[in-house]
């Protein structure tokens, strides 16, 4: 059971990494919120998008997600309902008036769980990941290796585990650089206002996006 070739892990790995690295909701979640609540706010993004992923996992082992893949009105539910998240997070950001980029400012800091329960709603509202994995993991069913859910499990969660390997040193170093800027107020604002809008586009582009 689950015996590969050396071809097999190389291509899923090469590709997992490259899948890691691409930007998108989750590293603009994460690297925001580093920005914001430095490594402990970071690294309570990341958690929480790992668990979100994790949902997406399962529902593929399960064929659940082929309920998102099939059907409009379940994916436009839930594409409304992260578009609508992630424009609820920019807005907050872009009208807080106490910015808490600033880094002796008086704004409130987010606790670690409400940033983690954060980020497991950024992931787990995006049928986009659903369909992904859908879409992206039965390539490497192996005929024989396993039970084919077993097999999405086994794959869907070891693109978590690089994101382990990969994401961390992000956040470290983003929260070392960063640190660097936030006694401007005037750069802290900014970061705050361009992270807003940022979280917006993402939310216009996940409206925006079709059914396929």
């Amino acid at each position: 059971m689950f015996e590969y070739s050396l071809i097999h892990w190389t291509t899923f790995f090469s590709a997992a990494l490259l899948l890691n690295l691409c930007p998108g909701p989750d590293m603009a979640f994460i690297v925001g919120q580093t920005a914001s609540s430095g490594k402990q706010g970071g690294f309570a993004a990341m958690f929480g998008i790992w668990t979100g992923a994790f949902l997406h996992v399962i529902l593929a082992a399960l064929g659940l997600s082929a309920i998102l893949a099939t059907s409009a009105v379940a994916f436009s539910i839930v594409k409304w309902a992260g578009a609508l998240y992630l424009l609820y997070l920019g807005i907050q950001a872009i009208l807080t008036k106490d910015t808490s980029f600033l880094a002796n400012g008086k704004a409130k800091q987010k606790k670690p769980f409400s940033i983690f329960r954060q980020g497991v709603l950024v992931a787990a509202l995006n049928p986009k990941v659903a369909i992904f994995f859908l879409a992206f993991l039965p390539q490497f069913i192996v005929q024989d290796a396993g039970p084919v859910g077993a097999q999405l499990f086994l794959h869907g969660s070891l693109i978590i585990v690089v994101a382990a390997l990969v994401e961390p040193p992000l956040v470290l170093v983003g929260s070392a650089c960063i640190t660097r800027l936030k006694n401007n107020s005037t750069v802290a604002s900014t970061m705050e206002k361009g992270l807003g809008a940022l979280f917006i586009a993402l939310g216009i582009r996940l409206a925006l996006s079709e059914h396929r």
